[in-house]
């Protein structure tokens, strides 16, 4: 491990300085590697402490990639090898001597991996989504940004690591919304998986919907339908009854793209929502701090959709 424990820790507490970062277009990224000649980052706030792995239980018929459980402090967690989700052949067989206790969509959970190193800010503009030259990982790798000193920095989709080890999330029974068959809803995202489950959501809710891949390509999006609306002289609201906003997203992120929503007056009446995997009461924080008219943890879809239907029955 090439960073120090204790400049880690104070660095991973400055929740008020990070709470600043709202809005700013910036995050925070832990770099580790697993072993192999790829760096890769997670962002800060997921990751609650590192430390040298401690004894793992194994336990029979756990899914691939789970390596057993872990005792912390009381609360048992499943431990992930991260390496082991991704197509490698490099791998050492020593591998895995560390580990990053991270909460996803308040689900804690052990990391496994070789070291990490530092912690750096980047603009969510550099961050940008994966080419297809990178298509042997590319459904684990949500996106790529790049030091100063050129080397690459791999942001993996743990929403689909989690949904490969224990299986997606079933959306058995919501029942529909009282809303008219013409009402739509917009929403942005970057991972696959969430695309597809908020889909779920959405068509059980019996609303139509369109989607971004990513703030950027969001905004642009949404400002071509407010022109559109603007033109023909109709409300916006006819078009787009709500939106829906990841908060991680490469080029802009949720909360750089709620600001540009709630400043616009052509988007006055039409409520955002924020989901994201960062569960945390910094992060809600930050996203009231942008204006969202709620913060939803990923992913309940239950509670989702009773957020949801309030705003859409208005």
């Amino acid at each position: 491990m090439t960073m120090d424990l204790v400049e880690k820790k104070s660095l991973l507490d400055g929740v008020d300085a990070r709470t600043r970062l709202a809005g700013s277009n910036k995050m925070e990224i832990l770099l580790f590697s697993l072993g192999t000649r790829e760096t890769f980052g997670i962002n800060v706030f997921k990751v609650r402490e590192v430390g040298r792995t401690p004894h793992i239980t194994k336990t029979p018929n756990m899914p691939k990639g789970v390596e057993g459980l872990v005792s912390l402090r009381g609360n048992v967690i499943p431990v992930l090898s991260l390496v082991s989700f991704l197509d490698h052949k490099d791998v050492p067989v020593e591998r895995g001597a560390t580990m990053m206790v991270a909460e996803y969509s308040k689900r804690t959970l052990g990391f496994l991996v070789h070291e990490v190193d530092r912690i750096i800010r980047v603009d969510w503009e550099k961050v940008k989504a994966p080419e297809s030259i990178l298509s042997s990982n590319q459904g684990l790798i949500t996106a790529i940004t790049e030091l100063e000193n050129g080397t690459l920095v791999s942001l993996l989709d743990v929403e689909q690591i989690l949904a490969n080890a224990f299986g997606e999330a079933l959306i058995i029974d919501i029942p529909p919304a009282k809303v008219d068959e013409e009402v739509s809803v917009f929403f942005v995202d970057d991972s696959i998986v969430a695309r597809r489950k908020i889909s779920e959501v959405f068509d059980k809710l019996g609303v139509k919907h369109k989607h971004a891949t990513n703030g950027a390509e969001g905004l642009s999006r949404l400002q071509g339908l407010a022109a559109h609306a603007q033109q023909a002289g109709t409300p916006l609201r006819n078009d787009v009854r709500l939106i829906l906003v990841d908060a991680e997203m490469p080029e802009m992120d949720g909360y750089v793209l709620t600001k540009n929503i709630k400043s616009d007056s052509r988007f006055a009446g039409i409520p955002v929502v924020m989901h994201s995997s960062l569960s945390s009461e910094a992060n809600r924080a930050m996203g009231q701090a942008v204006g969202v008219d709620a913060y939803v943890a990923k992913f309940d879809a239950e509670v989702l959709a009773d957020t949801l239907r309030p705003m859409l029955e208005r």
